[in-house]
């Protein structure tokens, strides 16, 4: 091989171990976009709208423990108590260890907490303390308004 031969085989070794990484960060930074767009559709009331992007984030990730607590609460709004259960329990294996740096909470019909990310890419609070209690809420409010369930 000649020197551009070899010069252009190591480029492009050089781009097929890092494009995935790349792609994998944008992806990233796209769900934390569209999570936190879910969550200040969520506090401006429309529910309809943040409740479809919380369900094309879990499209692409099924037990995504921030995008299943948010619905959650949207589902809590409709008055659907055991579905939110469901979510929330799917939610919290994944949630344990789910550093987020929350910098702002919802409560929605003050029985469900949804969150929205901060900034950095990772913060130190963990969210399982946030299904957690979520869960005790709504199992109560469950229990407390007959016929919703």
């Amino acid at each position: 091989m000649n020197r551009k031969t070899r010069r252009l085989t190591a480029i492009l070794a050089a781009l097929c171990l890092i494009a995935p990484g790349l792609i994998w960060a944008q992806g990233q930074a796209g769900v934390a976009g569209r999570l936190n767009a879910g969550y200040d559709l969520l506090e401006q009331g429309k529910f309809d709208q943040a409740q479809k992007v919380f369900q094309e984030v879990l499209r692409q990730d099924p037990d995504h423990p921030l995008a299943l607590n948010n619905l959650a609460a949207i589902l809590v709004k409709q008055g659907k108590f055991d579905q939110a259960l469901a979510c929330l329990k799917q939610a919290l294996p994944r949630a344990k260890g789910f550093k987020v740096a929350l910098n702002r909470v919802c409560n929605v019909d003050g029985v469900c907490a949804a969150c929205r990310l901060g900034e950095e890419q990772f913060g130190t609070e963990d969210l399982e303390g946030v299904v957690k209690s979520n869960i005790l809420m709504v199992g109560m409010a469950r229990s407390s308004r007959p016929g919703k369930k």
